[in-house]
């Protein structure tokens, strides 16, 4: 009984949610302050500002309409930020404090694409979609400037950097730059030499030179006295930003000389520096391979000596500016994350898979992102080796890559394998000792490969590349894709799920059949060994969990709850109970023991592909296609101490009550009761009132001495006794001192008095007209009795 007691003990009850990783850039434009430590982009509806040294969410600012931002700038002095919505409204914040200090029309018809501060931070220029530019004083607060003739969207506006010229530039989709003088309230001058749409304007520091990007794959330099164009360099890919670099050697650069030098970033991938006078690449990064690594957006920060680019898939890179040295990375949104799993010796950090080729490495402490480059499209599968430091990734790439983590959190791929002829869909590492791994793909075929005995300590192979994985064994296994590989806790048995409906199992290394787990009446997502029986644990896509003999291959038990298909399924709690996630954005907790689904998990909105659990089996981790991965801690020894100390506080303040009602001291037994807050010992006090000889007085003294939020507790608890004939009378005893004693308009001031009153009068009315009947069916008997007649009884003969 002990050991069972224990055993109960041990299951888990709850999860709390303790750190929700979140998407906080979909696109648009990111900003750095000028100390490079505030990083602000936009989320649909939000403005998010980061910080960048920790990588965590400062402020989240959403405009009251609650409608998408279309365009958003920080003043150069870094006080004042201003948004654009949909709904044609602009919102000045105190973006420290996170509140709105103005709210006005932008009065465009159609919303504002772009703006941008002068140098003074007091104007501020708005381009909309209608081919407006509108120019507003944000100190005095009124409009300035009113600027037509623009056709189609204006999707760039920038200031003349020396406000004393008082310039705008601005371009829309005829593909020319207008300039603006804001004195004559005219156009200056066309500058037309692009043939496609401007991306990007940028000032050289003392205003005589400006540098125009497009998708001509072009850049013009420009010169701002004379408005020409004095150099056209073709930068042979499509630019989304260019920016002029300070005009000083930066050696890392490739910049020697004093000359004008831009660096440029666009659809090859890559940041790209130039000299324009001889129109040559002096610097070029490294390209990555796969796709999504498009720069679509690239800032300089010159008083922080940063440069932040953005690539397609919404990672955010920083960069050292003077040596394009990477320093930091972030992962903007991650759309639908398809595995995680915990990684290092203490789960310190975790791995994201999502519908990308690049996988994401997150530090729990600190929110520090890695992004790994290695497969060439998106990534399908994780899994981890026991120690924490190797794990393994798959690919619709037909690829599979082990990678390494080291002690200081850098992780490096150190074996890349490829043989199979579809996706590969699923992948499992061994789990005694880091000797191989299983895949599974959707040529339905499983290979085995084995680990070289150098990997997991030596990073590369001979030639200073990733090692190159070899196939040890190959075996078709299903009729439909596999979807799911798990290896036995001994390393000698492997099980797989398909799309026919069943699950396999095999012994390793040879992959021989050993039998066919079958019952299920949709495609299998997962299978999993329990880590101390011998049963296998299936989730299927019609919404059950079925747990399975490996003895007989005989269904043990089957857990329905799930209202879709289930993804994933692992054992918690020394195999007694299982957490399961599903395509209904659930995860569920189950203990096998009663088939009983003990707690559901609801914080996601779709599909949770990704569940695992930490090693000391007090974390879980799930990843659902909203983007969003959760770490979850198990709380049930918090909540069963919390009970604990709530049932003793109940136990303490009981006695103290009795105590109290012993010694009649009332007025504290009652305040006591209310406290509580139990209805049922609060009406025993008032019996125990009654009860007294005095009980009219001592009632009345002591509801009067109560404070006035006990009052409130009172009325309310009288609506419930009231309810029963049996104890309406203390209902309408504590009723009736209050009506007497209390003024009506302070009766009416009481919190929730208008329910209370409609609920008491249809039950006293009830009460009265009961009484009425019975008080008339007394008086009755009373009558009937005064006026029987008795007989006159015979007398008793005299005794003889």
């Amino acid at each position: 009984m002990a050991e069972a007691a224990a055993g109960v003990g041990r299951f888990k009850s709850n999860y709390a949610v303790e750190r929700k990783i979140e998407p906080f850039y979909k696109g648009g434009k990111v900003q750095l302050d000028q100390t490079g430590q505030h990083l602000f982009c936009v989320c649909g509806t939000r403005v998010n500002i980061l910080d960048v040294a920790s990588g965590t969410m400062l402020q989240s600012l959403e405009q009251e309409d609650q409608e998408d931002i279309t365009a958003f700038d920080l003043s150069p002095d870094d006080k004042v930020l201003v948004t654009a919505s949909r709904a044609l409204l602009l919102a000045q914040w105190a973006w420290q404090e996170g509140s709105i200090t103005r709210l006005w029309k932008a009065i465009h018809t159609a919303p504002v694409a772009t703006m941008a501060f002068d140098p003074t931070s007091t104007l501020l220029a708005t381009g909309g979609c209608d081919g407006a530019v509108r120019v507003w004083d944000i100190v005095q607060h009124y409009g300035t400037h009113h600027f037509r003739g623009s056709p189609g969207v204006i999707h760039l506006v920038a200031f003349h950097p020396d406000p004393a010229r008082l310039l705008l530039f601005s371009s829309a989709a005829d593909n020319s730059i207008r300039v603006w003088s804001l004195q004559d309230r005219s156009c200056l001058a066309m500058l037309t030499a692009h043939y496609s749409a401007v991306t990007s304007l940028t000032f050289s520091a003392d205003g005589h030179t400006m540098l125009s990007s497009g998708r001509d794959k072009i850049c013009i330099v420009w010169d701002l006295q004379s408005l020409q164009a004095t150099r056209t360099v073709p930068v042979f890919e499509s630019v989304e930003a260019a920016v002029l670099l300070p005009e000083e050697p930066a050696p890392e650069l490739g910049v020697k000389s004093a000359g004008l030098h831009f660096l440029t970033a666009g659809d090859q991938g890559m940041l790209r520096v130039w000299e324009a006078a001889s129109g040559q690449c002096v610097h070029a990064q490294q390209q990555l391979p796969g796709p999504g690594r498009e720069l679509t957006h690239c800032t300089l920060s010159r008083a922080a000596g940063l440069l932040l680019s953005v690539t397609a898939d919404h990672n955010l890179l920083l960069y050292e500016a003077r040596s394009l040295q990477l320093k930091k990375q972030f992962a903007g949104y991650s759309e639908e994350v398809l595995d995680v799993r915990f990684l290092g010796p203490e789960d310190s950090h975790v791995v994201v898979a999502s519908n990308s080729p690049c996988l994401k490495v997150f530090e729990l402490q600190t929110s520090a992102c890695q992004i790994l480059h290695g497969h060439t499209d998106i990534v399908l599968a994780l899994d981890v080796f026991r120690k924490g430091w190797l794990f393994v990734s798959c690919a619709k790439d037909q690829s599979i890559c082990v990678w390494r983590m080291n002690k200081a959190g850098e992780v490096a791929c150190v074996a890349q394998g490829s043989g199979h002829t579809h996706s590969v869909g699923t992948i499992c590492c061994s789990r005694l000792k880091e000797t191989f791994l299983v895949t599974g793909s959707q040529d339905c075929t499983v290979k085995l490969w084995p680990i070289p005995e150098a990997l997991p300590s030596k990073s590369t192979g001979p030639d200073g590349g990733p090692v190159l994985l070899q196939a040890q064994a190959t075996q078709h296994c299903h009729d439909k894709d596999i979807n799911s590989v798990a290896i036995a806790p001994n390393d000698k048995l492997l099980a797989t799920g398909s799309q026919d409906r069943t699950a396999k199992l095999w012994a390793l290394p040879q992959c021989q059949l050993l039998g066919v787990f079958s019952g299920h009446r949709r495609g299998l997502w997962c299978v999993q060994f329990s880590p101390m029986d011998q049963v296998l644990a299936t989730a299927s896509a019609d919404g059950t969990v079925k747990l399975w003999a490996l003895q007989d291959f005989s269904c043990l038990k089957t857990f329905e709850g799930h209202d879709a298909s289930v993804l994933k399924v692992a054992f918690v709690s020394r195999g007694t109970q299982l957490l399961s996630s599903g395509s209904d954005g659930l995860v569920k907790l189950w203990t096998i023991k009663n088939n009983e689904c003990v707690r559901t998990l609801d914080a996601h909105e779709d599909k949770v592909w990704g569940l695992h659990c930490s090693r000391l089996d007090d974390h879980a981790l799930t990843g659902a296609s909203d983007s969003c991965v959760i770490l979850w801690k198990d709380v049930t020894e918090a909540e069963q101490a919390e009970e604990q100390a709530k049932r003793e506080e109940q136990v303490v303040k009981q006695q103290e009550l009795d105590n109290l009602l012993h010694e009649k001291r009332y007025l504290r037994a009652l305040g006591l009761a209310i406290s509580l807050d139990r209805p049922h010992t609060v009406l025993t006090v008032i019996q125990a009132i009654q009860r007294d000889p005095e009980s009219c007085e001592k009632l009345e003294a002591t509801v009067l001495q109560l404070r006035r939020d006990q009052k409130e507790a009172l009325l309310r608890f009288c609506v419930t006794w009231n309810t029963n004939s049996r104890h309406c009378h203390e209902a309408q005893a504590v009723l009736g001192v209050l009506l007497r004693h209390e003024a009506p308009e302070e009766l009416l001031a009481y919190d929730g008095v208008r329910a209370s009153l409609e609920a008491l009068l249809p039950y006293t009315e009830r009460h009265f007209q009961r009484l009425s009947r019975m008080l008339q069916a007394a008086t009755f008997l009373d009558f009937l009795w005064h006026n029987m007649k008795l007989p006159t009884l015979p007398t008793a003969p005299a005794a003889l």
